[in-house]
């Protein structure tokens, strides 16, 4: 290979901008292919070798655990601000990353068996209680609405989504169930 064409090594300099692209790749394939989606892929898809991955994360779990995490801090970050609406934001934020990657359900799961002392669900209830407690005191959704029921929303969208036939209305579906399930307005969901 020509010099001027050669990757140049940047060793630790590179550590961060190489974890970075690991996790997008991450994001992205798992979006697109699940959870089980090979390693190497991964590594390929960051322009990376498979070493610096396992050198950041030693596990597929640890992997899918890094961005997990952004996702959950992405819903946290949203939760802060309580106000009317702010119950069917955050619902629409959590299943539309639930429709962009069911991937998230199955580490989920995964992580459960492999981590007992995973709290993914914990920090997910944590952000909706109040907005469900609001919600619920402003008649946006049923009356009897518990933070555990965003859990079984989850599921149910997640179930929505595997089970699609790749039809233009898997949205309005699950707009059409979260209205149902939650009791919002017939224009939310």
């Amino acid at each position: 290979m020509p010099p001027h064409l050669r990757r140049i090594n940047r060793g630790p300099a590179a550590a961060a901008d190489n974890r970075r692209a690991v996790l997008s790749a991450a994001r992205e394939l798992f979006a697109e292919r699940g959870y089980h989606v090979p390693l190497q892929a991964i590594a390929r898809r960051a322009g990376v070798g498979q070493g610096v991955l396992y050198r950041h994360f030693h596990s597929r779990i640890d992997l899918a655990l890094a961005v997990f995490e952004d996702n959950l801090m992405r819903l946290e970050a949203a939760a802060r601000v309580v106000e009317p609406g702010s119950f069917e934001r955050l619902w629409r934020l959590l299943s539309d990353e639930v429709v962009a990657s069911s991937a998230f359900v199955e580490m989920a799961v995964e992580a459960r068996r492999e981590l007992p002392d995973f709290g993914g669900a914990e920090r997910v209830l944590a952000a909706f209680a109040p907005h469900v407690a609001f919600a619920v005191a402003a008649g946006e959704v049923r009356e009897d609405l518990e933070v555990a029921d965003v859990l079984t929303g989850v599921r149910m969208v997640y179930g929505l989504v595997v089970t699609s036939s790749g039809g233009g209305t898997l949205s309005e579906t699950i707009g059409a169930a979260s209205r149902a399930w939650f009791g919002l307005a017939p224009n939310a969901g």
